[in-house]
């Protein structure tokens, strides 16, 4: 299937958007990159360029004091908006592939300042990332077309496709700091005032950018056997020290799921997912002291639909929290959407 191999290749970030991020509570914390959830059993094509554009939307709605959820009374939101395009080549029998990902956020606010309202909204291209991603291994090639009768009524038969496939991919590479990391500034002038409303959204969930040099470390599988199948990835972010005096806490996500082929037919198919995904990040640290209202612990699921028409596959679905925990006072996750389009070259 060219759509499989197409999804193997993308395959160094997208659960790095299924953060994804698939895409992950943190807009900063991944970046798109298909997964090899339709494998082929063809795998050795030539070189190729592919690229995709993902979109997540993630609702920040409802505010909790360390995991516990509690009033809202002045409406406090963000609506977060991730657009993120990618480019890469695949190449050595589709072995290896390289992905750059430019990322542009949108994020719509509203939140208490004191005793009043601060609305607005933040906008620019985020960090970008360059990721390599390397099968390691895999396994159910379909056997090669084997000749029948001779002379010119020879003829080829196919043997027919394996009913187990799978492969096991590693990842690794860089974010570079081209988004805005300037909202971190606020960190320097916060300031509780007595009898005032809780602000859940700070400097650093508005900024563009982490400021930093990170490094994005991680691994996917993926099985099938005839029409089921189970995938499953994780991904390591290693966070150097930004500007402002600010550093993001190393973040560790995660996805997986099992899934059902409802329709294949050559390189066509519908496929259906029940995903889980989640997140676990530490406290950020600022002025060498430790942010309180920056560390969670999350799993989300929800359905998740991928088809596949030849070069062109799409990839949408959405989740839904089923636990959150929070330090300190936060604006959380409600829900979040994805939808991505994909085509090789």
């Amino acid at each position: 299937m060219k759509l499989s191999r197409l999804l193997i290749l993308l395959c160094p970030s997208l659960l790095l958007l299924q953060s994804t991020p698939r895409a992950s509570a943190c807009d900063l914390c991944g970046c798109y990159m298909p997964g090899p959830e339709t494998i082929s059993t063809d795998l050795n094509s030539g070189m190729h360029v592919f690229a995709s554009v993902a979109e997540s939307f993630s609702r920040f709605g409802s505010v909790r004091d360390n995991g516990v959820k509690v009033e809202n009374p002045t409406g406090q939101y963000e609506n977060s908006f991730n657009t993120q395009f990618a480019v890469g080549v695949n190449f050595w029998q589709d072995k290896m592939s390289l992905q750059l990902t430019l990322p542009y956020l949108y994020r719509e606010f509203k939140r208490p300042e004191g005793f009043n309202i601060d609305h607005g909204h933040e906008s620019g291209i985020g960090d970008m990332s360059l990721l390599a991603n390397f099968r390691l291994f895999h396994w159910g090639d379909a056997e090669p077309a084997a000749p029948m009768g001779g002379g010119k009524k020879a003829v080829s038969i196919v043997a027919p496709e394996p009913a187990w496939v799978g492969a096991f991919h590693v990842f690794a590479g860089i974010k570079a700091p081209t988004g805005d990391s300037s909202r971190i500034k606020e960190e320097f002038n916060e300031n509780e005032i007595e009898g005032a409303p809780p602000s859940g959204i700070h400097g650093h969930d508005l900024a563009l950018g982490t400021g930093s040099w990170d490094g994005v470390f991680g691994a996917q599988f993926f099985t099938r056997y005839h029409s089921l199948f189970f995938e499953a990835d994780g991904t390591f972010t290693w966070r150097g020290q930004g500007l402002h005096s600010y550093r993001y806490a190393n973040d560790i996500t995660w996805n997986a799921g099992p899934g059902v082929y409802l329709w294949r037919e050559g390189n066509r198919s519908v496929s259906l997912e029940a995903a889980m995904s989640g997140e676990y990040k530490g406290k950020d640290t600022f002025q060498g002291e430790s942010a309180e209202d920056t560390g969670i612990t999350a799993m989300y699921m929800g359905p998740r639909l991928l088809a596949s028409f030849g070069s062109l596959s799409v990839d949408t679905g959405f989740d839904l929290p089923l636990f959150i925990h929070n330090t300190s006072f936060q604006a959380t996750v409600d829900y979040r959407i994805h939808l991505a389009v994909s085509y090789r070259f």
